[in-house]
């Protein structure tokens, strides 16, 4: 047998390919939970659910030991630098999830004390619909992230100051995130 007549396997694949698929086995979450949407966060790293399946076993206390951060629940003004803080601390690549109708656009809170949209802070990678979305919804949202990181349409981000004629001081625009859109639940 030749090795033309194998099919794409460790020796023959990619290099790009194989450190997609480490990346997406090897996500580390740090949990950000601000309120009741971080309930549900917790349980689905619970033995119901099971996270330990997609290599994503403990949840990080240390941004330095996370490449992925799940902001759950409504943000705060005052929180928001610190929110910040450690999004700047995480290694690169670095992915965000935003859990919740809170985290994604301020929910009921519509006032000067919430952030309308952890968007503004972070650059959201996908978004997680509900309030409070339950852990299957977490879970295929953490699906669409490993598709995405698998696939490669998530390499660069934008808006990064390198030299002294950009101006790093101007609102980070969003790009369109996506959305998880679910089905009636079984």
């Amino acid at each position: 047998m030749a090795l033309e007549d194998l099919s794409h396997n460790f020796l023959t694949g990619r290099l790009e390919d194989l450190v997609r698929w480490a990346r997406r086995a090897s996500v580390w979450p740090a949990a950000f939970g601000l309120a009741c949407c971080a309930i549900e966060m917790m349980a689905t790293g619970g033995a119901d659910f099971d996270l330990s399946r997609y290599g994503m076993e403990v949840f990080r206390n240390s941004p330095r030991q996370a490449d992925l951060m799940i902001v759950a629940g409504r943000v705060s003004q005052k929180m928001a630098p610190v929110l910040r803080q450690v999004y700047d601390q995480m290694m690169e690549p670095k992915w965000v999830i935003s859990m919740g109708v809170c985290a994604s656009t301020g929910g009921m809170f519509n006032n000067y004390a919430i952030v309308q949209g952890v968007d503004q802070i972070v650059p959201v990678d996908v978004y997680a619909p509900g309030c409070p979305p339950s852990p299957e919804t977490l879970m295929h949202t953490i699906l669409t992230l490993h598709e995405q990181i698998r696939t490669g349409e998530l390499l660069r981000r934008p808006l990064v100051a390198t030299g002294p004629d950009d101006d790093a001081s101007s609102p980070w625009t969003p790009q369109i995130a996506t959305t998880v859109r679910l089905g009636t639940p079984r």
